[in-house]
């Protein structure tokens, strides 16, 4: 199939040479009910208006209820719901560049609610009405969790249309064939994702097709007829991947000529795991330079980071003591040995810790490793077995919902661990690091992390320390707040788990 040209493929290379003495020509090519993605996101983007549009109502009318059917009220209400809706355009928190994505969409919602409020903020102020505080106290926070829950409803609904294959953009990779590959791959490797490749136009290569795990995807045309490709694939987006070798200003001849195509075009940087806000962007002269910020370490950031694990963790401790006590009890009960498990782990910068977890396994398990180590299934340096004999029976349930982590609240509590960072790794795993992988030691290790919520056990070596190097450089508090959120999923999913 690679070493060849499909059908289909042989008759889109036909097409696109006979378009170059036609370039105008309506595409014939286009799928039978397919949608672009200005169609798709038009539609999508009427949903969100409707939606927030009765949300805003429905919350300023119910205020302007609760506040005694005041007259004054009412014309305040419909006023607050306008300009929160202009608000809300005007931050574009409806842009198809940001819709589906979660944590982005989420916080333009939030500032374009604040911006409203704090409007609000001030008319009560020079108004001296002591009735529309009740819609700064009511309004502001119903408002903007609905508004949230809804789009993260809707956003959900996106997501399971793309795992069926709608609801995507069609595209094009443009690039060397490595690079146009590396992109090509995590696009389709990606679930949910708001691109689906349908073809490659090639640098210096005479391939038909590219190899995408199970499928082939046709190499269109050369890098000269990109838009003529554009029109003849239906492609909604071109991704233009690395450094076309053969003309410096190829990219901005591109953009020229995909003017007359409705396509839009995407460059694919060559920063990888380095997330968004650390970039930004400067013009000079009309050159734009990338500007990269260095990831910090200490500072405002993680004193922050330090108050919310104390509180989270005291109390945590507290609210869930019922629970610990009974687990304990538990463990005591079926089987012989300590209850609590202590082992030594690595923390922030090298130091070493007493990790503690519920007893999940035999108290020989240490002593028994030796005899199992030739059926490690774990990766890397991990040794991990999915029919470990050593654990117990009441281990397997507790190892299934990761409640043999509890305890460890109390290493967060005295400042060993963090609520989320990368794995504590053992001794003997920091030995065998190469030089890269101890910058997971930069930052404190923790109980939950992208590791946890990415496929644990089942990741391998190079992907688990992919993901802790990620998180160690593009740490933020909102990111934190995601990944709690997706634990509490992971608890009730076996997968990884043992």
């Amino acid at each position: 199939m690679s070493g060849r040209l499909a059908p289909e493929t042989a008759h889109q290379r036909y097409i696109v040479s006979e378009n170059l003495r036609a370039p105008r020509r309506t595409n014939a090519s286009r799928a039978a009910g397919y949608t672009s993605g200005t169609v798709w996101a038009s539609r999508y983007r009427v949903r969100l208006v409707v939606t927030d549009t009765l949300l805003m109502v429905a919350v300023t009318v119910g205020v302007y209820v609760v506040s005694g059917f005041n007259p004054t009220m009412l014309e305040f209400a419909m006023l607050l719901s306008v300009l929160w809706s202009i608000s809300l355009t005007a931050n574009r928190t409806r842009s198809p560049k940001i819709v589906g994505v979660g944590p982005s969409e989420y916080k333009r919602v939030v500032s374009a609610s604040i911006f409203t409020f704090g409007a609000l903020a001030i008319a009560i102020l020079l108004l001296q009405t002591d009735g529309l505080r009740t819609f700064f106290f009511y309004s502001l926070p119903v408002g903007t969790v609905s508004i949230v829950l809804s789009r993260w409803l809707w956003r959900h609904w996106l997501l399971r249309q793309r795992r069926n294959g709608k609801y995507m953009s069609r595209t094009l990779v443009v690039g060397p064939k490595d690079d146009v590959l590396e992109i090509a791959r995590r696009i389709d490797g990606t679930p949910g994702t708001a691109y689906t490749v349908v073809g490659a136009v090639l640098d210096g290569h005479d391939d038909t097709a590219i190899t995408l795990g199970v499928r082939d995807v046709p190499v269109i045309c050369g890098p000269e007829n990109v838009a003529l490709a554009v029109r003849t694939i239906a492609a909604d987006t071109v991704i233009v991947a690395g450094q076309y070798s053969g003309d410096q200003t190829f990219v901005r001849k591109l953009s020229w000529s995909l003017e007359e195509t409705s396509a839009e075009m995407v460059l694919a940087s060559g920063l990888t795991d380095i997330a968004g806000p650390r970039i930004h962007m400067r013009p000079v002269e009309g050159f734009p330079l990338m500007h990269v910020e260095l990831p910090s370490f200490d500072g405002p950031k993680h004193l922050i980071k330090r108050s919310f694990d104390l509180a989270v963790s005291g109390v945590a401790l507290l609210l869930l003591s019922p629970l610990l006590l009974a687990i304990a009890m538990i463990v005591r009960l079926d089987s012989s040995g300590p209850i609590l498990f202590r082992q030594e782990r690595v923390g922030k910068d090298g130091r070493t810790f007493k990790m503690l977890k519920f007893r999940s396994m035999v108290t020989t398990a240490e002593d028994d490793l030796a005899a199992l180590i030739e059926k490690n299934e774990g990766a890397g340096l991990l040794f991990k077995l999915k029919n470990d004999p050593r654990v117990t029976r009441v281990g397997r349930v507790l190892r299934k919902h990761s409640l043999d982590e509890l305890p460890q609240l109390w290493n967060i509590l005295v400042g060993d661990m963090s609520i989320v960072g990368p794995r504590p790794p053992l001794p003997r795993e920091v030995n065998s690091y190469e030089d890269h992988v101890n910058r997971r030691l930069y930052i404190k290790p923790g109980l939950t992390g992208l590791w946890q919520i990415s496929g644990r056990s089942d990741l391998s070596w190079e992907e688990s320390v992919r993901l802790d190097l990620y998180y160690v450089e593009n740490w933020s508090f909102t990111g934190d707040l995601v990944i709690m959120w997706r634990t509490m999923k992971v608890l009730f999913n076996r997968s990884g788990a043992y």
